[in-house]
């Protein structure tokens, strides 16, 4: 437990009452900041103790962005200046920052982190850890986390709140900021996520030519953890006719130069477009 003061900003939302269980789990001090109604609804129903966001900035020692990654620079650019000296700003995602349009200030630390959330084939003790899918409830995840500006003191006393707030944590891996945006948006949204888009519309595609909806699901479900399974978790090996298979997949699926998507141009083009920036 930390005695220091935790100000989450957009507490109403998604995020923020993801987290705020959380922190009020160990023991943690926190005000909930949020300008939706409905939000700050919420946040009296679940008894958090909520403030203006203007008084909650110039007295946390940590504040959390607990928003969409678009509206970031443009509050960023608003709040951090009302941050006291020496405090610690944590962002969840490393789109704006990666970008450059974090607003940041020399006497304010920045910290970047991001859930790893429960693996596929990670294990599964209970229920509840099977059923939480996105983490921090019950099922053991990772977290990457990244020091964009400040002391070792500061992202020292950062990661011990980062592991709290998506707790159960197993490991905290330290990366940078650039390291962090290969991961997502470049690794898993725009190469897995998209997988994961066409394996769904590969369902829907087999019931649309006659297969049973039932019979689809579940021989494609099956057929999906298989082959991730044998590349992820498993030393067996493709069959020569998958091998073959595969091959022809790659052709007429993949694009030869998809690995582009990582070269750094590349993924400010998506993080931009994520931002809803102008070119």
């Amino acid at each position: 437990m930390s005695e220091k003061l935790i100000a989450l900003i957009g507490a109403g939302g998604k995020m923020g009452r993801r987290i705020s269980p959380n922190l009020r789990k160990f023991g943690y001090t926190f005000i909930g900041c949020e300008k939706d109604e409905t939000g700050v609804a919420a946040l009296r129903e679940e008894g958090i103790d909520a403030r203006p966001t203007e008084e909650a900035m110039a007295l946390a020692n940590f504040v959390v962005f607990t928003l969409p990654d678009a509206a970031l620079p443009a509050l960023s650019k608003a709040l951090v200046p009302l941050m006291k000296p020496g405090a610690t700003a944590i962002s969840l995602d490393p789109a704006a920052a990666r970008l450059g349009l974090l607003h940041t200030r020399d006497d304010v630390n920045f910290v970047v982190v991001h859930p790893c959330h429960p693996p596929l084939f990670g294990d599964c003790d209970s229920e509840a850890e099977k059923n939480d899918l996105f983490g921090g409830i019950a099922a053991k995840q990772d977290i990457v986390i990244a020091l964009l500006q400040g002391d070792e003191t500061a992202y020292i006393e950062a990661e011990a709140l980062c592991r709290h707030m998506f707790h159960p944590v197993v490991d905290c891996h330290r990366i940078t900021v650039e390291q962090m945006a290969i991961l997502e948006p470049a690794a898993a949204e725009v190469v897995c996520a998209t997988c994961a888009v066409i394996m769904k519309e590969a369902i829907d595609e087999s019931v649309s030519r006659g297969v049973p909806e039932a019979a689809a699901r579940s021989f494609l479900l099956g057929h999906i953890q298989i082959p991730l399974a044998i590349m992820l978790n498993s030393s067996n090996p493709f069959s020569d006719a998958a091998k073959i298979a595969i091959d022809y997949g790659k052709r007429h699926i993949i694009r030869a130069d998809w690995r582009s998507v990582f070269e750094p141009d590349k993924i400010e083009e998506v993080l931009r477009e994520m931002l809803h920036l102008e070119a």
